[in-house]
């Protein structure tokens, strides 16, 4: 008993989903090219803020020669390119020290947990005053507070039974 599947190809022979899987290529490469775009353009601007200035060495002072890597090196737009891309490293490293530090108010409000507020006050005074509330906002934004709360009614429960006189 074979089943038969439906087949992939329209009257023309292609793909029913090639214009979408053309239209993610362009997609895709329209944007890397605006980001090299980006690049190149940032590190020609950053590259006219400065000039490199280096101690001029003599040709003697090399084995064979002046390396070929000195041109690069002095080269502006390279320089200009160094320091763009340390200034985006910076800028993500600070971006995901800053999420870090936001975990627990992103979990809270995608729990939609009626703790939002004080998890989201307890981040910044862990960010402006002791880390020891940030912890604490973790703590809360984390914890599963049904399952606590069915546990603690649980612990009263046993124990105002064990209390309660056993003629009554």
């Amino acid at each position: 008993m074979a089943v038969n599947k439906p087949s992939r190809l329209t009257s023309k022979g292609l793909s029913s989903n090639t214009p979408g899987i053309v239209k993610r290529i362009l997609s895709k490469t329209l944007k890397l090219a605006i980001g090299l775009a980006c690049l190149v353009l940032a590190s020609v601007g950053l590259s006219k803020l400065g000039t490199v200035h280096g101690k001029d060495l003599p040709e003697s002072y090399f084995a064979d020669g002046y390396p070929t890597i000195l041109a690069l090196l002095d080269s502006e737009v390279f320089m200009g390119f160094v320091f763009f891309v340390t200034i985006a490293l910076i800028i993500y490293v600070l971006y995901l020290l800053w999420q870090l530090h936001e975990i627990a108010v992103h979990k809270a409000s995608q729990m939609s947990s009626a703790h939002t507020q004080i998890v989201f006050a307890l981040s910044l005074c862990g960010l402006f005053i002791d880390k020891t509330w940030w912890v604490l906002a973790i703590i809360i934004a984390f914890a599963r507070w049904d399952v606590l709360s069915d546990a603690l009614s649980e612990i009263i429960r046993k124990g105002r039974s064990t209390l309660q006189p056993k003629g009554e």
